[in-house]
């Protein structure tokens, strides 16, 4: 008989589950203990069925799940300690340590999570090296990219229509191991990083702190062993993981982002504008003219802006306010400037200064262009109206976002751009009409501007094309 400390444990475990979500778990470990055969057929009792690795390998590697994201998941159940029995021996996983493992691991705390992540990490106690953890969190990445493609979860986005994920899944590893602190507040960075033992007290506070761990984990059990994922109000965490995507189905189009680069940097956006991206302008689609940019994104809303320099450097900004046209910085400190390639990372406001996002055109006393960060002539991010110019000064780093040099040169040439609306688009924008002229002369309707008369054909908009992508 189970000790009564085990199964209060158990039922504490089983407690943090609703009747319906316990039925879902207990449905997949019944079609798994059953795939496994053996103990569960002998014994004729449900609570002595149990789960083998072959039979998770079997029933999830491959299609929903990496098959070394399965050996670890099983790694994470067999280490969980069932008192009085001497677990750790046994090759097979009990109910009550798949209960106790989806309990941690969905519903835990940092604490109740960390020793199934340890051991996820490495199948022996004690330290780990950075490197370990690299390649847990590069297996974590992957197979979250791997099972939202796989369940179709990724929203009109696709491994067709981003980039390669592969060099993203590095990136974003490199970028969550970069919070690593050791005793003394310090990170170590590098080789040193990959050479380095972590204790299972740095760990814990480093998933503490990188919510992107337990998410991931998260999405990769709910979606992965296919538990939980359909009940209403279980999910939440990973709705707004990806964003839907609008505007690119059909161009034939790859986007400058990857699966791995959208999570990241739409993590970072205001909640509000998480939910949908939609493609405003693609230099590939709308042509190279600063003035076809100028239209297509001005008065659109919060946006991204996402660019590539003939070095292959990926980097952009988040402006929060719709573009305008006018000789002033515009935005506020929501706003940040961000990484792709070759590292991804964000960066996001000092308080230094309000040089927060710009955009002219077409006068001569002001610079023309569009820029965000620093100061004229100096800025963080630079696109020249001369349209294919641009530069990211930043020695040694841009006052506004405490952004180093962006692009491979200081001086870079552009290669691609896209420019994404972010959240819903503003009521104006989907106002029926015909194109004003001044959408297509940003020229005139800067001088409107300067003389003070206001744009009579404001109302005019040209209608957003609005794709099925994804509903």
């Amino acid at each position: 008989k189970m000790g009564n400390a085990e199964s209060n444990a158990y039922r504490n475990h089983l407690s943090r589950f609703l009747p319906e979500e316990q039925s879902d778990i207990d449905g997949v470990f019944d079609t798994l203990s059953g795939s496994s055969g053996s103990a569960g057929a002998k014994n004729g009792k449900a609570s002595k069925k149990t789960v083998t690795l072959a039979a998770l390998q079997a029933a999830y590697t491959q299609e929903p799940l990496p098959g070394q994201m399965t050996v670890r998941l099983y790694n994470g159940m067999k280490s969980i300690d069932l008192t009085g029995k001497s677990s750790g021996l046994t090759e097979q996983i009990a109910k009550e340590q798949f209960v106790i493992f989806m309990s941690n691991l969905l519903k835990g705390n940092a604490d109740e999570k960390i020793t199934i992540i340890m051991r996820m990490i490495s199948k022996v106690e004690g330290p780990v090296k950075g490197k370990q953890i690299q390649e847990f969190t590069e297996d974590l990445i992957t197979s979250v990219v791997h099972v939202l493609s796989y369940r179709n979860e990724l929203k009109g986005w696709n491994l067709e229509n981003t980039r390669d994920s592969a060099s993203g899944v590095k990136a974003l590893a490199s970028q969550l191991l970069s919070e690593l602190k050791v005793a003394g507040g310090t990170k170590p960075l590098g080789p040193q990083l990959m050479e380095t033992d972590f204790d299972q007290s740095v760990i814990e506070d480093w998933v503490y702190r990188v919510p992107q761990i337990s998410i991931f984990l998260s999405a990769v059990i709910r979606q992965g062993l296919h538990v939980l994922h359909s009940l209403p109000d279980q999910t939440k965490d990973i709705v707004n993981l990806v964003p839907s995507c609008k505007g690119i189905k059909g161009r034939g189009l790859v986007s400058l982002f990857d699966i791995p680069s959208i999570i990241y940097i739409n993590s970072h956006l205001p909640a509000e504008l998480q939910h949908k991206w939609q493609l405003l302008f693609s230099s590939r689609l709308h042509g190279e003219s600063f003035s076809q940019l100028c239209g297509h994104i001005v008065k659109k809303g919060p946006c991204i802006v996402i660019l590539k320099d003939l070095d292959g450097y990926i980097f952009g900004g988040f402006a929060s306010h719709s573009w305008e046209v006018k000789p002033q910085f515009q935005g506020d400190n929501r706003c940040f400037l961000f990484s792709v390639l070759p590292s991804l990372a964000v960066y996001t406001c000092t308080g230094y200064n309000d040089h927060y996002m710009y955009l002219n055109h077409g006068q001569q006393t002001m610079p023309n262009g569009l820029g965000m960060g620093g100061q004229h002539g100096y800025f963080g991010l630079w696109l020249d109206s001369d349209y294919g110019k641009g530069h990211s000064k930043a020695k040694p780093r841009c006052t506004t976002y405490n952004s180093p040099q962006l692009s491979a040169k200081e001086d870079f040439t552009l290669d691609v751009m896209e420019v994404w609306a972010v959240g819903d688009l503003p009521e104006s924008t989907g106002a029926k009409g015909k194109k004003s002229i001044l959408d297509v002369d940003p020229e005139a309707q800067a001088f409107l501007e300067m003389a003070g008369r206001s744009r009579q054909s404001e109302g005019l908009r040209e209608p957003i094309e609005e794709d099925d992508d994804y509903d």
